[in-house]
């Protein structure tokens, strides 16, 4: 089996964009490879990264010019190599992490890992081809090229020349593209026409945090236009979402406003124009998607390159100021739209939208190339590890199933996204999870106020929640083996406890009305085979909002209708729901990372969602138990568990059986 380790950091987003998609085509590509995607600083620094990201996001959003002169000085110096040297934690973590992974291949896609690599084997040689993924354009700066490389993949030939400028070898040098998500080289039902007299131009701005005044501006402009639809994209800012909601209320359906989504190559590909500042990895999927760019903003240092290529290539334009975007709006569909079917034509030319599956073809080359049968050499002291035991699986028995099945995404109020999600939990051997982001009922006051805040999903992302869903439980048993299901967790939150209720609908393939009354909301679950289950049904302790007491209160009602109560969640336990001998699961209720440490659920039963359903009806092979591991309280974005069992921390495990009314 072939080993591929990825290495990135969390400082810009083109990094982290660029391991993800060259991890998932790895997988599409030779579904038997074990992946790992790992980022260092997040791991041996924790919160002083944290800091360290917001502070250079700070830099490059509202103070520019600071961040530009920063970046030249570091590509003019040896400082940048000098320091390399002297991060002995993460130079440590990466010699245990080598020792630990014996990878065929390791790639980069942040510059420091090739110098720290270069201190680690200055004494002998690399047992391990090594491939670095250059996500920036034209302007390289020196850090990419401290170190040595195997081979470089750049986006295009202008980057690949001002490599060779900078001395490096021209055959290691690769233009094959930057890694976009394998989606933008899926076939196309039809390809986007230019607008014709009267029709539809549609736009799609993508707002930077710094510059919301300028956004608003530009957008009150860009209505002024006839035949003129905008898509704005404002991340995760959903007071600002509800501000731009709030006023463009009368235009109606010429402007739609999105909060987070992870449809980028979906809008890409359906829309006539970007409006962007130059990062690295929106530009590369611009070009891919074969969409014209108009970039409003170029934070100098990385992105001077980026802006410099939409230029000069042909692929759009540059306009900083508002008035100017407009103008090279109208100027792009002047003439039956010349200029547009110009970019087009360019774009057509430049983009390679299969990058990722081209650079994934190379990195699995590297590994036969690299293969020489000699393991690794320890470089590292042994580490105290905490006492484990593998809980083997057996022939004859289905050996026990960790899960969890109540947990939620940035589609609601979780911290992670969904892929995040199924990279956190598959990473601790997790054999099955349900996403059950929250659903409120708009016909009442608190879940307007949900709504209106971005803590549930609305009604216009449930098409796109199910089909991301749909997308990570096919990734996450290819790459953990670990089931997803779907679900939603339906607010019907009164001014009351006892008016209060949240149902868990568990194994959903679509969307639920959550208007309906929970009797009918339970058919409904039931229909598409799925679990009813009371969340949290009786008192607890939380610094979040109220008891949820209604369907407790309603006994008589809701036994007969419910598939379960959860007798645990998060640190509390329900010893009512125990001691009335209802069928049971324990839940994390899983909002951030350090919410993994809490009560989840333990089945006997064979790894297959209608088995699992069924166990959970039965409830006559569930336990509970309160979940600890070693592991750092960061989301990974790939990695591989043992395919022998779980790894259980032996001084941390408490294990509920069935139908005990004492827990704690």
């Amino acid at each position: 089996m072939k080993k591929v380790l990825i290495l990135t950091a969390g400082f810009g987003d083109g990094h982290n964009t660029a391991a993800r998609n060259l991890s998932e085509a790895i997988e599409t590509t030779a579904p038997g490879t074990r992946v790992e995607v790992i980022d260092l600083f997040e791991r041996c620094y924790g919160a002083l990264n944290t800091v360290a990201k917001e502070a250079y996001l700070g830099l490059v959003q509202y103070a520019p010019a600071v961040w530009g002169s920063l970046y030249w000085l570091l590509d003019k110096s040896t400082w940048v190599e000098r320091q390399c040297g002297r991060l002995s934690r993460v130079q440590g973590a990466l010699a245990n992490l080598l020792d630990e992974c014996q990878p065929d291949c390791v790639v980069t896609t942040y510059p420091v890992y090739n110098q720290a690599i270069d201190s680690l084997f200055r004494d002998h040689a690399r047992p391990f081809r090594l491939v670095t993924v250059v996500t920036d354009s034209i302007t390289i700066n020196s850090a990419w090229l401290q170190g040595h490389s195997d081979a470089y993949c750049v986006a295009n030939e202008a980057t690949a020349t001002a490599l060779k400028l900078r001395g490096i070898s021209p055959s290691v040098v690769k233009p094959v593209g930057f890694p976009v998500s394998p989606l933008f080289a899926q076939p196309r039902s039809a390809e986007l026409d230019a607008p014709t007299s009267g029709g539809l131009c549609k736009l799609l701005y993508l707002i930077n945090t710094g510059k919301r005044k300028k956004a608003l501006k530009t957008i009150r402009r860009l209505l002024e236009m006839p035949d003129t639809q905008i898509t704005v994209v404002v991340g995760r800012h959903p007071k600002f979402r509800a501000r731009l909601i709030e006023e463009f209320s009368k235009v109606g359906d010429r402007l739609h406003v999105l909060g987070w989504t992870n449809q980028m190559p979906q809008l890409l590909m359906t829309h006539h124009l970007l409006i962007s500042k130059a990062g690295g990895a929106t530009v590369q999927e611009a070009i891919a998607a074969r969409c014209p760019m108009i970039i409003n903003q170029v934070i100098p240092g990385q992105e001077g390159g980026n802006a410099r290529l939409v230029q000069d290539s042909g692929l759009g334009a540059l306009a900083e100021k508002s008035k100017d975007v407009v103008r090279w709006v109208e100027r792009a569909f002047l003439h039956k739209a010349r200029l547009w079917r110009r970019w087009r034509e360019n774009l057509a030319i430049a983009s390679k939208p299969d990058a990722a599956l081209q650079i994934a073809q190379m990195v699995l080359a590297e590994c036969d190339r690299g293969e020489n049968g000699h393991e690794v050499e320890t470089i590292r002291p042994a580490l105290l590890s905490r006492p484990c035991v593998v809980i083997p699986r057996s022939r004859e028995n289905p050996r026990p199933l960790l899960c969890d099945f109540h947990m939620h995404s940035t589609y609601s109020d979780g911290r992670l996204s969904i892929s995040e999600l199924v990279d956190f939990y598959g990473a601790r051997g997790f054999d099955c999870i349900c996403v059950t982001d929250h659903l409120a009922d708009p016909q009442r006051l608190i879940g307007r106020l949900g709504r209106l805040a971005h803590l549930t999903l609305r009604d216009h992302q449930l098409g796109e929640y199910f089909a991301a869903l749909e997308r990570e439980k096919r990734r996450a048993w290819n790459r953990y083996k670990m089931l997803v299901m779907g679900g939603l967790e339906i607010n019907k939150d009164g001014l009351t406890p006892k008016s209060s209720a949240h149902l868990l609908g568990i194994g959903l393939e679509s969307p639920l009305n959550p208007r309906q009354d929970l009797p009918e909301i339970i058919a409904h679950i039931h229909a598409q085979g799925g679990l009813a289950v009371a969340s949290h049904p009786h008192i607890m302790k939380s610094e979040w909002g109220k008891d949820t007491l209604y369907l407790w209160e309603n006994l008589d009602t809701f036994i007969p209708l419910l598939d379960a109560w959860e007798v645990a969640n998060r640190n509390n336990v329900f010893n009512p729901v125990s001691s009335r001998r209802l069928p049971y699961l324990a839940s994390s209720d899983f909002h951030k990372p350090k919410h993994i440490y809490s009560w989840k659920t333990i089945l006997y039963c064979e790894k297959e969602p209608e088995a699992i359903k069924a166990c959970i009806r039965e409830n006559e092979r569930v336990a509970i138990t309160l979940y600890r591991d070693s592991q750092p309280l960061i989301p990974v974005l790939g990695h591989q568990t043992s395919p022998e069992g779980v790894r259980v921390a032996v001084s941390d495990l408490l294990v509920a059986t069935p139908n005990r009314s004492s827990r704690e």
